[in-house]
C-alpha cells in the first residue's frame, strides 16, 4: 500500500494530523523603550550613588582622580543591589521598568524570575555595559535580547497587566 501523500492535504488547505506545539508569542520590548528605562534607573539610582561616593565618601574630584575605580565601586555595588531588590520585590520591574510598562521574565517559563537568575543578570549587565560590541547583539535579532539576558535565560516583555498607581485622596 502506498503512504498518503501529504503534500495533496496542505495544497487543498486541509487539516494534517501533525503533532506541532506552538509557542506563545511573547511581546519583546524593544531597543528604544528598554533604553529609556535604563536610563531613568540611571538618573533615579546610580546618579545619587555616585554624588555620595565622590562627594561624601571621597573628598571632591580631586580626590577621585586618585580613587577612580573605588569611587565607581562604592556606587556601582549598591546601585545593582538596590536593581535586584526592586527586580525581585516587584516582579522584575524596576522604577524605570515600571514608567516604560516593562517587565523581566524567566525566557522558558514565562515567569518572575529567581533569585539568582536576577542577581546573576544584573551582574553581569555589568560585563554587558562596559564593553561595546555587546551592545549590537539586540540590532541582529527579533527578540531584542542582549547578552545578560542570554546569561541569565532572561527577557524584558511590555507588560500586558501593568501594576496600578495607588491614589490617595484628600479628605
Amino acid at each position: 500500500m502506498a503512504k498518503k501523500q501529504r503534500f495533496r492535504d496542505t495544497k487543498q488547505k486541509r487539516e494534517t494530523k501533525t503533532n506541532k506545539m506552538e509557542k506563545p508569542r511573547i511581546p519583546f520590548a524593544t531597543s528604544g523603550i528598554k533604553a529609556k528605562a535604563f536610563l531613568t534607573d540611571i538618573f533615579m539610582l546610580l546618579m545619587p550613588l555616585l554624588y555620595i561616593s565622590i562627594y561624601l565618601i571621597h573628598d571632591g574630584l580631586e580626590d577621585i582622580a586618585n580613587h577612580r575605580l573605588e569611587a565607581w565601586a562604592y556606587a556601582m555595588v549598591p546601585f545593582l543591589l538596590i536593581l535586584t531588590l526592586f527586580m525581585f520585590k516587584d516582579a522584575g520591574r524596576t522604577p524605570g521598568a515600571r514608567a516604560q510598562s516593562l517587565k523581566v521574565i524567566d525566557f522558558h517559563t514565562l515567569d518572575k524570575p529567581s533569585l539568582f537568575s536576577i542577581v546573576f543578570r544584573n551582574f553581569s549587565l555589568l560585563f554587558s555595559i562596559f564593553i561595546p560590541i555587546f551592545w549590537l547583539i539586540p540590532f541582529f535579532r527579533k527578540d531584542k535580547r542582549m547578552l545578560h539576558d542570554f546569561l541569565s535565560a532572561t527577557c524584558v516583555i511590555f507588560d500586558p497587566n501593568p501594576p496600578k498607581e495607588k491614589v490617595f485622596k484628600a479628605a
